[in-house]
């Protein structure tokens, strides 16, 4: 079971909606342009539309498999006192007194550009059920770091 917020659940149906009914229409046509063409034992155009098929049909497979486990998140039940899925954590590495912010999220809606963590990761992992003011060490693969928990927020 894999819990994820709502937007990101939404994300993913409007995923496999795009594969299913654009993407997936595109390389048949393909394939059936290259079919007509002849000879398929050396039809490269042939090979490299299967070969597009065979992955975006995994591709469709896996987010079926993702949605069919998912779990959307009922924030109103939420707390902001400590850390968990879908809170705001700003931070400060305590080595470079750096300041930084993250949101952890499922595996699915990690997105670094956007500041959200997979609550699998290493940091997030260290953070979860601490509160405000606690100092935690994450094992990440540069090393151990020292971050405070300087606010938690919902996201």
């Amino acid at each position: 079971m894999e819990y994820m917020s709502k937007e990101g659940y939404d994300k993913l149906v409007a995923e496999l909606h795009q594969l299913e009914t654009v993407e997936l229409p595109k390389v048949r046509d393909a394939i059936a342009e290259a079919r007509d063409k002849g000879d398929l034992s050396e039809n490269f155009e042939y090979h490299a539309a299967k070969r597009e098929q065979a992955r975006l049909l995994g591709r469709i497979r896996f987010k079926q498999k993702v949605l069919e486990f998912a779990r959307v998140i009922d924030t109103s039940r939420l707390q902001a006192d400590s850390v968990g899925l879908l809170s705001r954590v700003g931070m400060t590495n305590l080595t470079t007194n750096g300041a930084m912010a993250y949101t952890i999220v499922s595996p699915h809606e990690a997105n670094l550009r956007e500041a959200k963590i997979s609550v699998k990761s290493p940091i997030a992992q260290a953070l979860l059920g601490k509160r405000v003011g606690d100092v935690v060490e994450a094992r990440v693969p540069a090393g151990v770091v020292k971050l405070r928990i300087d606010s938690i927020e919902l996201a």
